[in-house]
């Protein structure tokens, strides 16, 4: 019970991906659907920063010192600077900075996650102007009826 209160973040995820899974699948109202997978959207991006958070991680921020400002034997100094590198890491030396990948995919699938959101909304104002409901069960006996009777022609 103690390790589930440690990751409440993926808690919090795991139920709001249920209640978008849920509404989407359950609701009749095109409106409550694109909600649903909005909802669903936010707890996969939650999902993908919880990941790519590290506990007492640094920014991937080079400060003045960090930087080279000379270049000499590169191959060598690229060697030593390896071996180096690994050694003050077994040895806890080293600073852990958090990867800036899952953060910057995040950016590029929310601005997915928009414009998929508009074009459902713009599709839905759409099929409200073609048969005057956004109930998934409207639409479908309508189309039903509108079948029926071009095959009595």
């Amino acid at each position: 019970m103690a390790s589930i209160f440690a990751h409440y973040n993926y808690v919090v995820v795991i139920v709001l991906m249920m209640t978008g899974l849920y509404v989407v699948f359950a609701s009749n109202n095109m409106v409550k659907k694109l909600v649903g997978l909005s909802v669903f959207q936010t707890s996969v991006f939650l999902l993908y920063i919880s990941m790519g958070k590290i506990s007492g991680g640094l920014p991937p921020i080079l400060v003045k010192d960090d930087m080279i400002t000379e270049h000499g034997d590169s191959s060598g100094a690229a060697t030593h600077g390896a071996a180096e590198a690994t050694s003050q890491a077994h040895d806890g030396m080293a600073a852990i900075y958090s990867n800036p990948l899952p953060h910057v995919l995040i950016l590029t699938a929310i601005v997915v996650g928009v414009a998929t959101l508009a074009i459902g909304l713009a599709l839905l104002v759409r099929t409200r102007e073609a048969y005057g409901t956004i109930e998934e069960t409207e639409i479908d006996a309508l189309d039903y009826q509108a079948n029926l009777e071009g095959v009595g022609e």
